[in-house]
């Protein structure tokens, strides 16, 4: 079977989940079935929920879990719908969740996908969920100067977004803008010489691929509902891949971990605020450097581990 996404740092999620015997995991990015596989593969009694919003992926898992057949059940929706799967699922409490926040290898080297920049003809779609209706053609073309602008500092945190969407937006007037190298010549136009890298359209297209597909909406309830879900001693763990995303599960596994906040005068606790997880690891974990040359996208993943206490 072709490798359809390399999984990152796997002895380290499998080592962060601590598996049970018996245990219920839920892996709410399945991608091509990897970490599936390996937390299958950890222990004969373990059983495991996936979901994935990828069409492709949901096929690729189903094919590579196969010799684990009754012990898994994949869903094709968001991560974020936990909830509805549980419930379909029979499943009320787990013993570990994982959420790998990148995108896959497989999405990124599929021109058609329209993820990488470096696609001169690929089209301006970037959507993980082919069922949805908002494609990157759509907000490059039709989204506000405003709105395009408020995207590019916020999701991409970029420099240079005045001038790249002010040249935008002069573009656009003459024709739509539909593929992925037109896109990037507008941005590569747009940043001063001296910055003018062979990547330096990264930032804007991870910025508009993180508002098709709605990466960062709703992030902070998910990974606080689902760590709540999990039963005492139970593991979550978590890579992200950018800033934006990372200040988000850190923030929420900072909140989670802190116990009573009343001012340290006051002769009992009147805030209910009790401890719910304890933190593995302070700072995150990163990939070896073994593996940050074999897997050149390892090289900004950060995991962060989390223990639920009650």
């Amino acid at each position: 079977m072709s490798e359809y996404h390399r999984p990152i740092m796997v002895e380290e999620v499998l080592s962060g989940l601590d598996i049970k015997p018996g245990g219920v995991y839920f892996d709410g990015t399945a991608g091509g079935g990897g970490h599936s596989y390996a937390i299958l593969s950890a222990d004969p009694t373990v059983r495991l929920i996936a979901t994935d919003k990828d069409g492709d992926a949901i096929r690729e898992a189903s094919a590579r879990l196969a010799p684990f057949e009754g012990r898994f059940r994949l869903f094709r929706t968001d991560f974020k719908n936990f909830a509805q799967v549980f419930e379909e699922a029979g499943v009320d409490k787990i013993d570990g969740y994982l959420l790998d926040l990148g995108i896959s290898s497989h999405q990124i080297d599929t021109d058609t996908r329209g993820f990488a920049y470096k696609a001169d003809d690929a089209p301006l779609d970037m959507r993980m969920d082919d069922r949805g209706v908002l494609t990157a053609e759509t907000v490059v073309n039709e989204y506000s100067e405003e709105a395009l602008l408020r995207i590019l500092r916020e999701y991409g945190e970029e420099t240079f977004a005045a001038s790249i969407v002010r040249n935008l937006v002069r573009e656009r007037q003459k024709g739509r803008i539909k593929t992925c190298g037109a896109l990037r010549e507008i941005i590569e136009r747009s940043v001063p010489a001296h910055y003018r890298y062979n990547a330096c359209a990264r930032k804007t297209f991870q910025a508009i691929r993180i508002e098709v597909n709605g990466e960062l909406d709703g992030l902070k309830e998910c990974v606080e509902g689902l760590t709540r879900r999990l039963k005492p001693d139970g593991r979550a763990c978590i890579l992200t891949f950018h800033s934006l995303e990372d200040r988000i599960v850190k923030n929420v596994f900072r909140a989670m971990s802190e116990g009573c906040t009343c001012p340290k005068s006051f002769p009992v606790c009147v805030c209910g605020k009790k401890q719910e997880i304890e933190l593995i690891n302070r700072k995150p974990i990163t990939a070896s450097e073994e593996e940050q040359k074999s897997n050149t996208r390892s090289a900004s993943a950060k995991l962060r581990i989390a223990r639920k206490v009650e």
